[in-house]
Order: structure tokens, then C-alpha cells, then sequence
């Protein structure tokens, strides 16, 4: 019997691979141009950095971590998100010592044991990027103008921002306290999920997505009217400079995150496209997490994409791969051989060229380069060879002249890297 792959950690294969790349070079592209740079961490972290940050009673810590134990005895988690790795290794090297602003990003795969379904699966990938250091309303309407301007640049269509306010430790508190009261009047109507977390996570409840959970708690108090002041103020002026930038938003008073450290600021990128699963990016506020994690008391913004739900929408918009700008045929052994030796040279240089190695017809080699949609076939023959000539086949125009072979490769390269100059590659 052959062994197939696990559940709901799925292979991402050539010709879905080009939309993947599409998406992360354009991650590098955008968010390298609002001064973001590339942070690289673990896959699997000390267990307790997560109880820690996520919170011991998040669905998260219950009931979706891969966590086990080490030959040490150390309790080892795969990490279920990104943003409490990043935070620990600023931390951990003292990053803030370097410059006491600091604008990361991040790319790789997350892990969650939970049911997979579409676009949610137990081993997903996420674009990330955290600012650390500012408390300035205005960067949390930068963060979601580069959030908006990512989804614009890559073609994601239907998706809309949504913005909320959780509040802080002086004024969540008290709103905590309110919700739970409005709870405990309609637990029979709650899901068994919800029955068990109102009194320990109440803010879930607001988020389940059980129609019965949805319909009792239609009338539940917002967080938005227990604000304080200064919470208030905040989210006031990050609703206007979205307006000086001209983002488009509305405003989800039911919207809450799945983790503890969020604070303020909160937000989800949401499409019809995908049934239940509608968000492909979220993020928030977490200005007590680094303290909380040992580090100095800095504040922080930062969000997450979901790139196999952005791949999802971007199925039918599919990305073909690159063509070969030169496809290499021979008939003979010598004329195999010289032609091999150029193929390798004009790769060293960084032009995608293809060749058979089997010895197949000429008819069977120019079907290949038929099906790779090559630019250009060189037909190189033994005769060809001894004249110093070969055919050139210009595939795109149906056009073949015959060719010196004495500096063809310069030639080539020259025509190749002026094209591409042309076309702004």
C-alpha cells in the first residue's frame, strides 16, 4: 500500500507553486517598500510562549496545538501563529537596543489540529509583518493602507476591510463583566463551546459562528460603548486618517480575535468568496505583549494573510510558468553534445533553456518545445554542426533562418536581455 500524505497538510505542486511565489515576491515587493524587513523563526517554539501570549484559554491552547515533549522533557509546540515567535526573538536579541522602531515580516507555514475544510487546514501558510515601538494612530492606518495596497497589487478581488476596537486592561475589564451578565440570560440558546468559555473567554462568544449563538446574542452589549477615553480617542483618530488615506472600511463592533494579547486596534480583510471561512487577514493591537513576554513595555501592530485562502481566489486567475526563451533539438552524438554544452553556459547565465536528453525524434523534440511554449527552437544536426550553422526557430512569428554558430550565444543573450529590458522584466 503507498503512503500517502496526512490530512489537512496538503502539497503544493508545480502549476500552483507560480501562484504561491506570486504572492510571496509581492509580500517582498510592497511591504519592502514601507521600510519592512524579513525576520526568519523557528517552527517550533517552547510550549509555554504560547500559553503565555495566546492564552490557556483560547481554542487555540485547548484544543489545536501540536505540542509534545522533547527527549529533554521540554514541552515543544509547532507554532499556530507567527506574531509570539517574532515577538520572542525581538526579545531574545534585543532588537529594540538596535532601534527602538522596529517593522518585521515574515513568511511560513503555522500548524492547527483542527477539522480541515476549504481554506482552513492543519498545515497553512501565512504572510505576516509586525510594527513594533509605535503607538501612534496614524501607523495602524498605515499597516492597513500596505495591507490594502498588498490585496489591490496582487489582483485579490471582493474584499473588504472591517475595523473594531477591544479596548485596553482599564476598560475591557468592565465591558467583560457586562457581556457575561447578558450571557448567562441566554446559555440554554449558546453551543456547548460557548456554555463552557463565557465566563473564562466571553469575547468567543461574539465570534462563533453558530446560527443559534449568532441569533442570542444579536442584542449583546459592544465593546465600542465601554470604551475609555483614551481608547476612544484612539480609535477615532485611526477612523480619520483611514479617511485622509481614502481606505474603505466599515465598522464590525461584533468583530473580536481569537487571542488574548489584542488591544485597541483590531481588523479582518473579509470576501464573500469563500463561504463561512471569509477572512483572509486579520490583526490588531498587542501593546502589552512584549512586556508580558519579559521584554521592555513597547507597543505593537501587526497582522496575518492566510495564503492558501488568497491562492483559493486566485484559482481561475492561475499564473503560468515561465516560458524558455530557447528550446535546444539535435539529431547526433556531436551535435547532442555541443548542444548540451550550450544549454548549460546560457543557464549559467540566467536564460531558462530546455533540451531533450533521450535521443528522441526531431518531430518528438519540437512537440516538447511546442507544449513548453518555447520562444525560440534551435535545430542543431549533425551536418549543421560540421557547417558551422543551425536553424532558428522563431515560434511565436512561424518564422526559421539559419544561424552562425560562431557567437550565436553572445547574440542570443544580447536579443534575450533586450527583449526583457523592453518588457520591464
Amino acid at each position: 500500500m503507498s503512503i500517502t500524505g496526512i490530512k489537512g497538510m496538503n502539497d503544493i505542486l508545480p502549476g500552483d507553486v507560480e501562484t504561491w511565489q506570486h504572492l510571496e515576491e509581492q509580500a517582498r515587493r510592497v511591504f519592502g517598500a514601507f521600510g519592512y524587513r524579513e525576520i526568519r523563526v523557528p517552527v517550533v517554539e517552547k510550549t509555554e510562549l504560547f500559553c503565555r501570549s495566546i492564552g490557556e484559554t483560547t481554542d487555540i491552547v485547548e484544543k489545536e496545538m501540536y505540542t509534545f515533549s522533547d527527549k529533554g522533557g521540554t514541552s515543544m509546540t509547532l507554532r499556530p501563529e507567527g506574531t509570539a515567535p517574532v515577538i520572542r526573538a525581538f526579545i531574545q536579541h534585543k532588537m529594540y537596543a538596535q532601534d527602538p522602531v522596529s517593522k518585521l515580516y515574515y513568511i511560513g507555514p503555522m500548524f492547527r489540529h483542527e477539522r480541515p475544510q476549504k481554506g482552513r487546514y492543519r498545515q497553512f501558510h501565512q504572510i505576516g509583518a509586525e510594527v513594533i515601538g509605535v503607538d501612534d494612530p496614524k501607523i495602524d492606518a498605515q499597516v492597513l493602507a500596505m495591507l490594502s495596497h498588498y490585496f489591490i497589487t496582487t489582483n485579490i478581488p471582493d474584499v473588504t476591510l472591517q475595523i473594531n476596537s477591544l479596548g485596553c486592561p482599564e476598560c475591557r475589564p468592565g465591558y467583560r463583566e457586562s457581556l457575561i451578565t447578558f450571557l448567562e440570560q441566554y446559555l440554554s440558546a449558546l453551543c456547548a463551546d460557548c456554555q463552557r468559555r463565557y465566563t473564562s473567554n466571553p469575547l468567543r462568544v461574539l465570534d462563533c459562528k453558530v446560527p443559534g449563538c449568532k441569533e442570542a446574542t444579536q442584542a449583546a452589549p459592544a465593546m465600542l460603548d465601554s470604551l475609555c477615553m483614551g481608547c476612544d480617542t484612539h480609535f477615532n483618530q485611526v477612523k480619520e486618517h483611514l479617511n485622509t488615506l481614502l481606505i474603505d472600511y466599515t465598522v464590525n463592533p461584533r468583530m473580536v480575535r481569537g487571542l488574548d494579547y489584542y488591544t485597541k486596534t483590531t481588523f479582518e480583510m473579509v470576501t464573500g468568496s469563500l463561504g463561512a471561512q471569509n477572512a483572509v487577514a486579520a490583526g490588531g493591537r498587542y501593546d502589552g505583549l512584549i512586556s508580558d513576554l519579559g521584554g521592555p513595555e513597547l507597543s505593537g501592530i501587526g497582522f496575518a494573510i492566510g495564503l492558501e485562502r488568497l491562492a483559493l481566489m486566485l484559482g481561475e486567475q492561475s499564473i503560468d510558468p515561465p516560458r524558455p526563451e530557447l528550446f535546444i533539438a539535435t539529431l547526433g552524438e556531436a551535435a547532442t553534445k555541443a548542444g548540451f554544452a550550450m544549454l548549460t553556459h546560457l543557464q549559467r547565465q540566467g536564460i531558462l533553456v530546455e533540451m531533450e536528453y533521450t535521443g528522441k525524434s526531431l518531430k518528438a523534440q519540437l512537440r516538447r518545445a511546442d507544449k513548453l511554449k518555447t520562444r525560440r527552437v534551435l535545430i542543431l544536426g549533425e551536418d549543421e554542426l560540421a557547417r558551422g550553422v543551425a536553424q532558428l526557430r522563431h515560434m511565436d512569428e512561424s518564422l526559421q533562418e539559419e544561424v552562425n554558430l560562431e557567437g550565436l550565444e553572445v547574440r542570443l543573450l544580447s536579443k534575450i536581455h533586450g527583449e526583457n529590458e523592453i518588457l520591464g522584466a
